[in-house]
This record gives structure tokens, C-alpha cells and sequence, in this order.
């Protein structure tokens, strides 16, 4: 399960950003011992790709169970591990757990089984074609440290569940989650060497996983780094999927429920200390409701409590989850107020505050070339800004080169519908935010530079296999029409098919027929005749 480690190995320590206290260490995986990780990996592939999906699902039932029976303490070590609050780590961390190993354990057969194409015209009648989705083999997963469980578990379970071996590699900022997941795929019974959960710096990591020609890389993280990764995987044309953050817009119309509106930015934004790829950052806000609607945000940011998450339910935001980020967030709101900006409302500090903490921020009075306007900031800041109508609104919502998620809220569904279609954006919801990447049967990924590819749902189960297709002849024909010997009775044969399958009226398609079809009986069903 875990990787072998040098003797003399680094060990990794695991720190609570909400309270300074290391508890939690584990030694760096033996990058030279990758070869034979590989190996291992490889040999329980092929063994686990020629069990039945039945069987497969056996063993992703087995870690559900394991998932709802220690809930408290996989929660309880996210909390610790990442900043989060207990409650935070529960609904957003342990049960979309859960939820993939339901979906994924009962749907992957549905989505992955061979399927039947319908041939494309009659000049083709005697081929069918089958499509299969195999296993890529072994795939790598290097995972972020602001959802260290669900992120990665999920794409675990898509990737066994499609027949692969899975190496894993968790932020270095989490390390205690990556042994809670280790203790999740052991109570499946796994054969060994199927799943490895690898230690140690990201780059190097990688570099390892494309020198053992890893089948497919799965990466979430910055786009630098996903821009980095994707340069390296060119040399060895290893395919990738990456979800590379976002600055997400929300769009609130006139006719809007204020209350579910102002309730669902608060959460969307602040949620996991504003630390989500796919949460609210900048806020548009139609002209007539602006005022009302900054009012409401403002009172409920003021509600909110921000302090230690992991030791009761008395606060509803944690801590930041690295240094680095505490210090992009305050760099944000620095620039922010030095262009003009001003606070409307913050959360209020709950008990000790010696850890990564950053209030809930409400600005207002933005401009376009504030930094947290035009960059992610991934903390607990919320643009808004007031819009003088829904066109003004979708061009300054799709003014980002990051297209994760939007949203849009009105009473009018049928409304939001057209502006979703419009919003550039992987995902847009209407009347909600963010939530969907707990949806196991709803794919995630973005536009632009938010990444490559799509995970969660059937797209997701897709993207861990190969697409193959089989065809084959239905009748015992000798050679098709467009084989040798090439003759003038061919290229009318062929002329004729053409006119035959596009006739520019019936009298054509009538000639071309009863020319066509003794070609095809002496083409197809008689031999080719040589001098030798």
C-alpha cells in the first residue's frame, strides 16, 4: 500500500495549520524503488482487468462501508490535516466518498461495457463494429491539498473500477490523508501492489511516474504547474487530465431570490476557507437588486465565525491550509484596498487564532485590475459588483482566462438555462454553486486554462481507458470493392456507389443501383484471378 522507503529517508511531517501542532509524520517513498513499484503495479493490472465488473465492485463496497463506519475519524484527520472544519470535512470530504464508491461500483459495467455501432449507410451493410473501453493499465494520480480526500479518492475509485492500477500521490501538505486513504483501500482487499501511495515532492514524483511510463497522468493544481507537468509528459506523449483552478463567476439577475442568492455566495465562497477550485470568487450583480443584495451578503458574512475546526461545531470557517496561500489572500485584499476597494463586512474570530487564518471579506467598489478580480485568489474573499444589465454581466463574467464554474441565479429557469449556455464555463449551475463535484455522475473539469479533460461521471470512467474499436465482416465476402485489381470496371463500380449513396435525383439513384449491384457480387464474392 504505502511505497518502500530509504532507510535514511526525509520524513514528512504533517502540521495544523489551524493550531501550529505537528501530529503526523511519514518517510518519503525510495524514488529509485519506482521500476520495481511499476512492476508490481503492472502484474496486479492484468489480473484485476480480467475480473468482472461484479467482481470489482465487491471490493469498492468493502471501502464504503469502511468510509461510513469511520466517518468521524477520516473527518477528523482531513480537519486536522487541512485547516477545514469537522463539519466541512464530513460533507464535502468523507460522503462524496461515499457516494463514488455507490455510483461508480454500480454504474462502470453500464458506461464501460462493449457496445454496438449502427453503420453509417447501406454501402456498408455487411460491416459491424463493436467499441470496446480497456484499461489504460497503471495511472498516476497527483492530488491537491485543499480537498486531499475526495479528489483524489474519487478518481481512485473511477480508475480501479475501469481495470487500472492506481499510484498515488497526495499534497505534501496533507500526508496524514494519504495514510487515511491508504487504511480505506486496505479494508477492500486490493491485490498487492494494485494501489501504492507514493511520498515526496510533486516534481520529482512526476518525473518519476513519466521515466516508468506511466499509462496517464490525473493532476489538480495550479496552472503553472499543470502547464510544467504537460511539457514533461510531451517528451513521452503521456496523456493527461488536468483541473487547474478557476476564478469563478456568479451572476445574480433581478428577479433573483435574494435570500438563497446571498446564502448561496456565502457558502460558495467562504466554504473551506475560500481554498475551492470550483467556489465563488467574483460576483455580478444586477443594477436594480445590487444594493439589496450586498446588504443581505454583508449581514451574513458578519454572522460567520472563523476559528479551530477540528475540535468542536462552534465555528464555520477553518484556516487557510499553507503559508503561501494565507499570503496570496492578504496580497489580494492589500491590492484591493490600495486601488480603492472597500470592506463591506468580515467573519468574526472564535477562540485562539495563533493558526493560518484569514476573516471572510466582502469588497466592494472593484475594478477590473484588482488582483482579486483578474487572478484566482483561492481564500475567503468575495468581489461583487454591480452590473447595469444581464449582457453587461455574462461578458464580465466571461472575461477570465479561467473557466471552471459559474453560476446564475433567477427565478426564471427557463431564463437561466439560456444565460448557463452562454456563461464559458465547464459547469454552470442554476440557483447553486460549487456543489456538483460531489455529483458522481456529473463530469468536472473546465475551459481555457482551468484544464484538459474531464473527471467524475461517465466522461470520467472514459478518461481512465483506452477506446478501441473491432470490425468485422457479417458475410464471407473475398475482397471489398475499392481493393485490387484497380480497372475501369472498378472506378465505375466506385462512381456508382458514390451516385448510388448521394443521387442528385431518383432516375440516378435508380441507374446506379442496378449498376452497382452485380459490381459488388463479382467484387466482393469472386476471387482475384493472377497468372501465377
Amino acid at each position: 500500500m504505502n511505497a518502500p522507503a530509504h532507510p535514511d529517508a526525509r520524513m514528512v511531517g504533517d502540521i495544523n495549520p489551524a493550531t501550529g501542532e505537528r501530529f503526523f509524520e511519514i518517510p518519503e517513498t525510495d524514488l529509485a524503488q519506482m521500476p520495481a513499484i511499476m512492476e508490481k503495479a503492472r502484474a496486479a493490472q492484468k489480473a484485476w482487468a480480467d475480473k468482472s465488473f461484479h467482481e470489482r465492485a465487491s471490493h469498492i463496497y468493502l471501502m464504503r462501508r469502511y468510509i461510513v463506519d469511520h466517518a468521524e475519524e477520516i473527518a477528523g484527520i482531513v480537519s486536522q490535516s487541512n485547516g477545514k472544519t469537522l463539519t466541512d470535512a464530513l460533507a464535502t470530504e468523507v460522503l462524496p466518498c461515499a457516494l463514488a464508491c455507490n455510483w461508480y461500483a454500480k454504474n462502470a459495467e453500464k458506461h464501460l461495457k462493449p457496445r454496438m455501432r449502427r453503420g453509417g449507410h447501406l454501402l456498408f451493410f455487411n460491416k459491424r463494429t463493436m467499441m470496446l473501453r480497456l484499461p489504460l493499465g497503471v495511472v498516476g494520480i497527483i492530488s491537491p491539498w485543499n480537498y486531499p480526500l475526495s479528489i483524489p479518492f474519487g478518481e481512485i475509485v473511477m480508475g480501479l473500477m475501469a481495470g487500472n492500477a492506481v499510484l498515488l500521490k497526495v499534497a505534501a501538505a496533507t500526508p496524514a490523508v494519504g495514510r487515511a486513504i491508504e487504511n480505506i483501500i486496505a479494508a477492500g482487499q486490493l491485490p498487492d501492489g494494485l494501489f501504492t501511495h507514493i511520498v515526496g515532492s510533486g516534481s520529482k514524483v512526476a518525473g518519476a511516474f513519466f521515466d516508468n511510463r506511466i499509462d496517464k497522468l490525473f493532476f489538480t493544481g495550479s496552472v503553472p504547474a499543470g502547464k510544467t507537468l504537460m511539457a514533461q509528459a510531451a517528451e513521452t506523449l503521456t496523456p493527461v487530465s488536468l483541473e487547474l483552478g478557476g476564478n469563478d463567476a456568479m451572476l445574480v439577475l433581478k428577479d433573483a431570490d435574494l435570500e438563497r442568492a446571498a446564502n448561496g455566495a456565502a457558502w460558495g465562497g467562504y466554504q473551506n476557507a475560500g481554498q475551492s477550485c470550483g467556489g465563488v470568487e467574483r460576483i455580478y450583480v444586477e443594477a436594480p437588486v445590487y444594493d439589496q443584495f450586498v446588504t443581505l451578503l454583508a449581514s451574513k458574512t458578519r454572522a460567520l465565525r472563523h476559528g479551530v475546526g477540528c475540535r468542536d461545531h462552534s465555528v464555520d470557517i477553518g484556516s487557510l491550509t499553507t503559508e503561501g496561500q494565507l499570503r496570496t489572500v492578504q496580497q489580494h485584499l492589500e491590492d484591493a484596498l490600495a486601488k480603492g476597494a472597500r470592506i463591506e463586512a468580515q467573519s468574526q474570530p472564535v477562540g485562539d487564532q495563533n493558526g493560518l487564518f484569514h476573516p471572510a471579506t466582502l469588497l466592494t467598489n472593484l475594478s477590473d485590475d484588482m488582483l482579486t478580480v483578474c487572478d484566482e485568489t483561492f481564500g475567503p474573499l468575495l468581489a461583487v459588483q454591480k452590473v447595469a444589465d444581464l449582457d453587461e454581466g455574462i461578458r464580465r463574467a466571461n472575461a477570465s482566462n479561467l473557466a471552471l464554474t459559474s453560476s446564475v441565479w433567477t427565478r426564471n429557469t427557463r431564463l437561466g438555462k439560456e444565460v448557463a449556455a452562454r456563461l464559458e464555463a465547464g459547469v454552470t449551475t442554476i440557483n447553486d454553486h460549487l456543489y456538483t463535484h460531489g455529483l458522481s455522475e456529473t463530469p468536472w473539469g473546465g475551459w481555457k486554462e482551468s484544464g484538459i479533460g474531464r473527471t467524475h461521471g461517465p466522461e470520467g470512467l472514459e478518461e481512465m481507458t483506452h477506446a478501441k474499436v473491432v470490425n468485422w465482416d457479417m458475410l464471407p465476402a473475398k475482397r471489398n470493392l475499392w481493393w485490387y485489381p484497380f480497372d475501369d470496371t472498378t472506378w465505375q463500380g466506385l462512381l456508382n456507389a458514390l451516385r448510388f449513396a448521394f443521387p442528385s435525383n431518383l432516375g440516378q439513384w435508380l441507374s446506379a443501383s442496378m449498376k452497382l449491384t452485380p459490381f459488388l457480387v463479382r467484387k466482393m464474392f469472386t476471387g482475384w484471378k493472377t497468372d501465377d
